[in-house]
């Protein structure tokens, strides 16, 4: 008798991102060419490292990607998207830029946009499943 391969459960990856509102515009970010998904936008954010709480994590990543200093308040979402192989755990916090200065540091893009023109912009699939929930058509 042979038993099938037991499934290795899939690596789940903490990431932050921020959802940053200005006039009507919310600010997004285009992944560089070499980055797993490339090209693809997404809210501003990364991956939660080791000893570190979200609001660290996600001021550490604003600043490394867009220069940018974050006051990081409410969570605002959540969702876990699982990809070939592992899982996206992504927390979304609302979060209001302290200074108007951003430049693209380790991102390929920035744009501010109206939540209507979102589906002009083709999104990672986990971000694509945050707007959802954030426009109410989950």
């Amino acid at each position: 008798m042979s038993s099938s391969p037991s499934q290795v459960p899939l690596k789940t990856i903490r990431v932050v991102a921020a959802v940053v509102e200005r006039d009507g515009h919310y600010l997004i970010t285009q992944r560089r060419a070499s980055a797993v998904l490339p090209l693809l936008w997404e809210f501003p954010g990364g991956r939660v490292e080791e000893g570190e709480n979200d609001t660290t994590a996600l001021r550490r990543e604003m600043l490394h990607r867009l220069g940018a200093d974050v006051e990081v308040r409410d969570i605002i979402s959540f969702v876990s998207h699982s990809y070939e192989s592992y899982v996206v755990d992504l927390h979304l916090y609302e979060c209001h830029l302290t200074h108007d200065r951003l430049a693209a540091l380790a991102v390929h893009d920035f744009r501010w946009v109206r939540s209507d023109e979102f589906e002009r912009y083709p999104f990672t699939p986990a971000d694509e499943a945050s707007m959802s929930k954030l426009l109410g058509e989950d």
